[in-house]
């Protein structure tokens, strides 16, 4: 039974300057939308449990059984560039931190009313917003990227008012850590210097336990965050991942993708892409995603200056892009199918960037199809099905880089069955494109099934193996409705 599982609130322990206790507001007659079974596996949490009556009332806040400890946590944050200086929880709880057999997890319940930092906002979220989020844990767990994941997702028969009226729902955010560069900001910039040194050590404890009590644990943990940070973004751009509101408020200390909002994966390559149609300059665009991670651990190290050696921290922000361009540079080597580095391989790289942007490739379907290219017959396994046969003479460059890039391949003398497999195991057929997860969307909506929501997560769990009856997943939507931005509202 679910009142039986292992919780440690730790968080809860720090007191009242770091977080303020609310009761959820209850979903009217709730009803179960969906539940992740890789995440209740995660948790060592039976899925029929969750399922039940008594589950659904637990993760739509009308039952706060004892153990859980419902927190709205206070942080700050730079937004969009600009410091905000509270912000907090205005919507979710941290209803507890649950011990398993694969370490101890936050359960966070988005959409549990209003909280002592809601603001304006009327601490509902949406089932539009919930469905995404469901989906992008799914996908980025799939892809083996660092990512929160959501547990269920229960709507309720609340109307909320945002562009339209639409569904009230909550989502059971599953996280290791709700500590979020903001965090630390909050208590540098209202100069309450206990209270940040006293979460810098909770934070040493929880993630770098080794570093506890120790001279020096300040600057280990910017460290930590910096070369978490860093491997992160690096995977982020090698799957074509654009977050879309890199805020300080929205950055884990611990390197986890957290706060799926206006995501999305690029289609089309383009490296100005820009998911969030309120980026109007382009600030969070999928090129700015690496310096925008330097500026946030600059920011996050200005917060930490009364604790941490300031020549370590600039050393360690200093080590941020070799870290980030080593992990980067490891992830696209496994794509193209290279078992070891060789000089020239960045130059080809790039050109191979030059003709995805100027023939519009898609991003995901180009290196699963490179996977097939054979050097004796280019055109057929290679540049048509990429250009489709009215556009080969369009192809001209990209079957010369492709030509290059074989004979690079083939130094390494491995078949090519076996480095079609190994690409094949590191480019997905499958990918959370905004179109696909609209349309999970609207048939919730228009018709209240969930079909489509559950056939997407099965493929994005296992993105890299073909899945019966998925063909519609395989293929890129009609052009006018490829790389949709979208909108904060959620």
């Amino acid at each position: 039974m679910l009142e039986h599982l292992n919780f440690d609130n730790s968080f809860d322990k720090l007191g009242s300057d770091f977080a303020t206790r609310v009761n959820p507001r209850p979903l009217v007659n709730p009803k179960l939308v969906c539940v992740d079974s890789n995440t209740c596996e995660l948790l060592g949490i039976s899925k029929d449990n969750v399922c039940s009556e008594n589950g659904v009332n637990m993760f739509s806040g009308n039952k706060v059984p004892p153990q859980f400890a419902p927190l709205a946590m206070v942080y700050a944050g730079h937004q969009f560039g600009g410091y905000s200086s509270q912000l907090g929880d205005g919507r979710g709880l941290l209803l507890g931190e649950l011990n398993t057999h694969s370490g101890k997890y936050d359960l966070h319940l988005k959409g549990a009313g209003k909280t002592p930092y809601s603001r304006f906002g009327d601490g509902y979220a949406v089932l539009r917003s919930c469905i995404r989020e469901y989906l992008a844990g799914i996908a980025m767990r799939g892809l083996g990227i660092p990512t929160s994941h959501a547990l269920c997702i229960v709507r309720g028969d609340n109307a909320v008012t945002r562009e339209t009226i639409e569904p009230a729902a909550t989502l059971t955010r599953v996280a290791r850590s709700h500590i979020r560069f903001g965090s630390f900001e909050y208590f540098y910039y209202t100069q309450q210097h206990t209270q940040l040194e006293q979460l810098a050590d909770y934070a040493v404890e929880q993630y770098i336990p080794e570093y506890a009590g120790k001279d020096g644990r300040f600057n280990a943990l910017l460290h930590y965050t910096t070369e978490q940070t860093a491997k992160l973004i690096a995977a982020w751009q090698a799957v074509g991942f654009c977050h879309g509101v890199m805020n300080t408020d929205n950055m884990s200390i611990i390197g986890e993708t957290l706060d799926y909002g206006p995501y999305g994966f690029m289609e089309a390559y383009n490296p100005t892409h820009i998911c969030n149609h309120s980026d109007t300059y382009g600030r969070y665009a999928y090129d700015q995603q690496p310096s925008i991670g330097l500026w946030n651990l600059n920011a996050l190290a200005a917060a930490l200056s009364p604790l941490i050696n300031r020549d370590q921290a600039r050393a360690s922000l200093e080590s941020y892009e070799g870290m980030l361009t080593k992990e980067y540079n490891s992830r696209m080597a496994k794509k193209l199918g290279f078992l070891f580095a060789k000089q020239g391989d960045a130059k080809l790289i790039n050109a191979m960037f030059i003709q995805l942007e100027q023939l519009q490739l898609d991003y995901t379907l180009f290196f699963r199809q490179l996977a097939l290219a054979k050097a004796d017959d280019l055109q057929s396994s290679f540049i048509q099905p990429l250009l489709g046969c009215n556009n080969i003479a369009k192809g001209e460059q990209l079957a010369a880089w492709a030509a290059e890039y074989l004979t690079r391949r083939q130094v390494e003398d491995v078949p090519q069955a076996t480095i079609t497999a190994d690409m094949n195991s590191h480019n997905p057929i499958y990918c959370l494109r905004n179109y696909f997860a609209q349309q999970a969307i609207d048939e919730a909506y228009q018709q209240g099934t969930y079909s489509t929501l559950e056939k997407l997560a099965v493929v994005l769990a296992d993105p890299f193996t073909s899945h019966p009856n998925a063909s519609e997943f395989e293929t890129p939507p009609p052009s006018k409705l490829a790389n949709i931005a979208v909108s904060c509202s959620s």
